[in-house]
Protein backbone atom coordinates (compact mmCIF):
# COMPACT_ATOMS: atom_id res chain seq x y z
CA UNK A 1 0.00 0.00 0.00
CA UNK A 2 2.78 2.46 0.89
CA UNK A 3 4.56 1.77 -2.41
CA UNK A 4 1.34 2.31 -4.37
CA UNK A 5 0.70 5.59 -2.57
CA UNK A 6 4.29 6.68 -3.16
CA UNK A 7 4.01 6.02 -6.91
CA UNK A 8 0.69 7.87 -7.11
CA UNK A 9 2.05 10.85 -5.18
CA UNK A 10 5.22 11.11 -7.24
CA UNK A 11 3.52 10.81 -10.63
CA UNK A 12 0.72 13.29 -9.92
CA UNK A 13 2.95 15.63 -7.91
CA UNK A 14 5.70 15.86 -10.52
CA UNK A 15 3.18 16.42 -13.32
CA UNK A 16 1.60 19.29 -11.39
CA UNK A 17 5.03 20.81 -10.75
CA UNK A 18 5.52 20.69 -14.52
CA UNK A 19 2.16 22.36 -15.17
CA UNK A 20 3.09 25.11 -12.74
CA UNK A 21 6.46 25.59 -14.45
CA UNK A 22 4.68 25.97 -17.79
CA UNK A 23 2.70 28.90 -16.42
CA UNK A 24 5.46 30.49 -14.35
CA UNK A 25 8.48 30.10 -16.63
CA UNK A 26 7.25 28.89 -20.01
CA UNK A 27 8.97 25.54 -19.43
CA UNK A 28 8.01 22.29 -21.18
CA UNK A 29 6.32 24.09 -24.06
CA UNK A 30 4.26 26.38 -21.82
CA UNK A 31 3.37 30.00 -22.58
CA UNK A 32 4.70 31.59 -19.39
CA UNK A 33 2.78 34.21 -17.39
CA UNK A 34 2.22 36.50 -20.38
CA UNK A 35 0.74 33.97 -22.79
CA UNK A 36 -1.16 32.08 -20.09
CA UNK A 37 -2.42 35.41 -18.76
CA UNK A 38 -3.95 36.26 -22.13
CA UNK A 39 -5.75 32.92 -22.15
CA UNK A 40 -6.95 33.46 -18.57
CA UNK A 41 -8.33 36.86 -19.58
CA UNK A 42 -10.54 35.12 -22.13
CA UNK A 43 -11.81 32.82 -19.37
CA UNK A 44 -12.73 35.78 -17.15
CA UNK A 45 -9.76 35.59 -14.76
CA UNK A 46 -8.65 39.22 -14.69
CA UNK A 47 -6.02 40.50 -14.41
CA UNK A 48 -4.92 37.48 -16.41
CA UNK A 49 -1.19 37.60 -15.70
CA UNK A 50 -1.70 37.74 -11.93
CA UNK A 51 -4.09 34.80 -12.02
CA UNK A 52 -1.68 32.86 -14.24
CA UNK A 53 1.10 33.34 -11.68
CA UNK A 54 -1.20 32.34 -8.81
CA UNK A 55 -2.33 29.24 -10.70
CA UNK A 56 1.29 28.33 -11.44
CA UNK A 57 2.25 28.73 -7.79
CA UNK A 58 -0.74 26.63 -6.68
CA UNK A 59 0.09 23.85 -9.13
CA UNK A 60 3.82 23.83 -8.34
CA UNK A 61 3.33 24.19 -4.59
CA UNK A 62 0.57 21.61 -4.36
CA UNK A 63 2.50 19.20 -6.57
CA UNK A 64 5.68 19.59 -4.51
CA UNK A 65 3.88 19.03 -1.21
CA UNK A 66 2.14 15.98 -2.65
CA UNK A 67 5.33 14.45 -4.04
CA UNK A 68 7.10 14.95 -0.69
CA UNK A 69 4.14 13.73 1.33
CA UNK A 70 4.28 16.91 3.39
CA UNK A 71 1.05 18.36 4.83
CA UNK A 72 -0.75 15.97 2.52
CA UNK A 73 -4.34 17.17 3.15
CA UNK A 74 -3.25 20.70 2.21
CA UNK A 75 -1.55 19.45 -0.95
CA UNK A 76 -4.63 17.51 -2.04
CA UNK A 77 -6.95 20.45 -1.24
CA UNK A 78 -4.84 22.75 -3.44
CA UNK A 79 -4.95 20.34 -6.37
CA UNK A 80 -8.69 19.79 -5.92
CA UNK A 81 -9.23 23.55 -6.01
CA UNK A 82 -7.23 23.86 -9.23
CA UNK A 83 -9.24 21.06 -10.83
CA UNK A 84 -12.54 22.65 -9.80
CA UNK A 85 -11.52 25.75 -11.72
CA UNK A 86 -10.43 23.70 -14.72
CA UNK A 87 -13.86 22.05 -14.79
CA UNK A 88 -15.87 25.21 -14.20
CA UNK A 89 -14.05 27.49 -16.64
CA UNK A 90 -13.15 25.13 -19.50
CA UNK A 91 -14.44 21.56 -19.40
CA UNK A 92 -17.98 21.57 -17.94
CA UNK A 93 -19.60 22.86 -21.12
CA UNK A 94 -18.15 19.93 -23.08
CA UNK A 95 -19.74 17.13 -21.06
CA UNK A 96 -17.91 14.35 -19.20
CA UNK A 97 -15.76 12.65 -21.81
CA UNK A 98 -12.16 13.69 -22.38
CA UNK A 99 -12.45 12.90 -26.09
CA UNK A 100 -14.75 15.93 -26.36
CA UNK A 101 -12.65 18.13 -24.08
CA UNK A 102 -14.84 17.23 -21.10
CA UNK A 103 -14.21 17.08 -17.35
CA UNK A 104 -13.44 13.35 -17.04
CA UNK A 105 -9.71 13.77 -16.27
CA UNK A 106 -10.02 16.60 -13.70
CA UNK A 107 -12.82 14.69 -11.95
CA UNK A 108 -10.65 11.56 -11.71
CA UNK A 109 -7.87 13.68 -10.17
CA UNK A 110 -10.31 15.12 -7.60
CA UNK A 111 -11.35 11.59 -6.61
CA UNK A 112 -7.71 10.46 -6.45
CA UNK A 113 -6.74 13.41 -4.23
CA UNK A 114 -9.63 12.69 -1.87
CA UNK A 115 -8.48 9.07 -1.64
CA UNK A 116 -4.88 10.10 -0.87
CA UNK A 117 -6.03 12.54 1.84
CA UNK A 118 -8.26 9.90 3.46
CA UNK A 119 -5.73 7.06 3.20
CA UNK A 120 -2.66 9.11 4.05
CA UNK A 121 0.62 9.56 2.18
CA UNK A 122 2.12 6.25 3.29
CA UNK A 123 5.37 5.41 5.06
CA UNK A 124 7.61 6.99 2.39
CA UNK A 125 6.58 10.54 3.24
CA UNK A 126 7.72 13.48 5.30
CA UNK A 127 4.42 13.45 7.21
CA UNK A 128 5.21 9.92 8.42
CA UNK A 129 8.82 10.81 9.21
CA UNK A 130 7.68 13.77 11.32
CA UNK A 131 5.02 11.70 13.07
CA UNK A 132 2.16 13.77 11.63
CA UNK A 133 -1.05 11.74 11.65
CA UNK A 134 -2.92 13.74 9.00
CA UNK A 135 -5.05 10.97 7.57
CA UNK A 136 -8.36 9.23 7.95
CA UNK A 137 -11.95 9.87 6.89
CA UNK A 138 -12.14 13.24 8.63
CA UNK A 139 -9.00 14.58 6.96
CA UNK A 140 -10.23 13.30 3.60
CA UNK A 141 -13.53 15.14 3.97
CA UNK A 142 -11.80 18.30 5.21
CA UNK A 143 -9.44 18.30 2.23
CA UNK A 144 -12.30 17.70 -0.20
CA UNK A 145 -14.46 20.42 1.35
CA UNK A 146 -11.65 22.99 1.42
CA UNK A 147 -10.68 22.21 -2.17
CA UNK A 148 -14.24 22.41 -3.48
CA UNK A 149 -15.00 25.59 -1.53
CA UNK A 150 -11.81 27.43 -2.48
CA UNK A 151 -12.21 26.44 -6.11
CA UNK A 152 -15.83 27.63 -6.13
CA UNK A 153 -14.85 30.96 -4.56
CA UNK A 154 -12.20 31.61 -7.21
CA UNK A 155 -14.67 30.65 -9.95
CA UNK A 156 -17.23 33.09 -8.56
CA UNK A 157 -14.73 35.95 -8.79
CA UNK A 158 -14.36 35.62 -12.55
CA UNK A 159 -15.46 38.61 -14.61
CA UNK A 160 -17.27 37.73 -17.82
CA UNK A 161 -15.68 39.05 -20.98
CA UNK A 162 -17.76 42.04 -22.12
CA UNK A 163 -19.53 41.67 -25.45
CA UNK A 164 -18.29 44.10 -28.11
CA UNK A 165 -20.79 46.89 -28.70
CA UNK A 166 -21.79 47.63 -32.26
CA UNK A 167 -21.12 51.27 -33.08
CA UNK A 168 -23.87 53.11 -34.94
CA UNK A 169 -22.82 54.59 -38.29
CA UNK A 170 -24.64 57.26 -40.29
CA UNK A 171 -25.61 54.62 -42.83
CA UNK A 172 -27.02 52.23 -40.22
CA UNK A 173 -28.60 54.92 -38.05
CA UNK A 174 -30.59 56.58 -40.83
CA UNK A 175 -32.52 54.86 -43.59
CA UNK A 176 -30.95 55.28 -46.97
CA UNK A 177 -33.09 56.37 -49.88
CA UNK A 178 -32.97 54.15 -52.89
CA UNK A 179 -33.14 55.39 -56.42
CA UNK A 180 -34.72 53.69 -59.33
CA UNK A 181 -32.51 50.94 -60.62
CA UNK A 182 -30.53 50.61 -57.38
CA UNK A 183 -30.84 47.69 -54.99
CA UNK A 184 -31.61 48.10 -51.30
CA UNK A 185 -28.58 49.11 -49.21
CA UNK A 186 -27.49 46.45 -46.75
CA UNK A 187 -25.95 47.11 -43.33
CA UNK A 188 -22.27 46.27 -43.03
CA UNK A 189 -21.57 42.88 -41.48
CA UNK A 190 -19.80 42.80 -38.07
CA UNK A 191 -17.05 40.34 -37.17
CA UNK A 192 -15.76 39.12 -33.80
CA UNK A 193 -12.11 38.72 -33.03
CA UNK A 194 -11.11 35.76 -30.91
CA UNK A 195 -7.80 34.84 -29.29
CA UNK A 196 -6.84 31.20 -29.25
CA UNK A 197 -3.86 29.73 -27.39
CA UNK A 198 -2.74 26.16 -27.67
CA UNK A 199 -1.63 23.99 -24.75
Amino acid sequence: MSLALFVLRIVVGVLFIGHGAQKLFGSFGGHGPEGTGQFFEQLGYRPGKRHAVLAGLAESGGGLLLALGLLTPLATAIIIGVMVNAIGSVHARNGPWVTNGGYEYPLVLIAAMYAVAATGPGVASIDHALGLSLQGAAWGLISLAVGLASGAIVLSLRKPVPEPEAEATPESAEPRETRAGEGRASAPLSSEETLELGG
